[in-house]
């Protein structure tokens, strides 16, 4: 059975920071792709980072590069997003995803994962 946990989230001020962690069980780490999406309030889930298999090639969307970072820890099986600057607009339930493929990561839509966190919240105050 696969299980995906996020943690780390919670409330910061602007331009404070957070570090997300993910940790999988139950599917070989490496031979996936992982993902971070993001949801908004009344608004549609969507990527925000995501990671080969390797870790060699990684994809953020615009809004964050610069300010977040995702890695990954074959031997600890975890997935994390490091948060630097946070903005209000950051402020979503985030989420971790995972999918078996061997390909390099690129923007994607939810429904292209397959296993899925029950996401952990970030708010950023102003």
């Amino acid at each position: 059975q696969v299980q995906v946990m996020e943690s780390g989230g919670g409330l910061v001020q602007a331009g404070g920071s957070l570090t997300l962690s993910c940790t999988v069980s139950g599917v070989t780490f490496e031979d996936n792709v992982m993902g971070w999406f993001r949801q908004a309030p009344g608004k549609e889930r969507k990527e925000v980072s995501c990671i080969n298999g390797r870790g060699r090639n990684t994809y953020y969307i615009n809004s964050v590069k610069g300010r977040f970072t995702i890695s990954r820890d074959t031997a600890k099986k975890t997935l994390y997003l490091q948060m630097k600057s946070l903005e209000p607009e950051d402020t979503a339930m985030y989420y971790c995803a995972a999918v078996p493929k061997w390909a390099d990561c690129v923007l994607s839509a939810p429904f292209e994962f397959n296993y899925w966190g029950p996401g952990t919240q970030v708010t950023v105050s102003s």
